[in-house]
């Protein structure tokens, strides 16, 4: 990311309402791209890596905890926020133990959505920082 460019924000969901909710949230803001399923969220990562991830947790094709294993193993900078329809204490432990910087249980509001990615971005930000120190 640099500062002359948009982060950049992927968000896969396989809900068009959902993924089109987020975008128009974030889209004044960021480079905001979707896709549906965690194989397509793969393929563009391996495309155009993004700053941040909105990955919803349980969709068909790949599921989440895999999709989040391995953007994390292949893109450790980014930073991934896992959003889910089933919250669960197990899933947010799993979610955290693969990587993800946070955690949210839907429905999720605009608000919350530019909130997360904002944060989300500090904790790239800062992470980068003190890789340089």
């Amino acid at each position: 990311m640099t500062n002359t460019n948009k982060a950049r924000v992927l968000v896969v969901d396989d809900e068009q309402v959902v993924r089109l909710g987020y975008l128009r949230s974030l889209a004044a803001d960021y480079d905001t791209w979707t896709a549906s399923d965690g194989e397509e969220a793969l393929q563009e990562m391996e495309r155009r890596p993004a700053d941040v991830v909105l990955l919803d947790l349980r969709r068909p094709g790949a599921q989440g905890p895999e999709v989040l294993k391995a953007m994390k193993q292949k893109w450790p900078e980014t930073e991934v926020v896992v959003v889910t329809g089933y919250p669960s204490v197990d899933s947010a432990k799993d979610a955290v133990r693969l990587g993800a910087g946070d955690y949210l249980a839907k429905p999720v509001g605009p608000c919350e959505i530019i909130d997360v990615t904002r944060n989300a971005l500090a904790r790239k930000q800062w992470t980068l920082r003190t890789q340089l120190n």
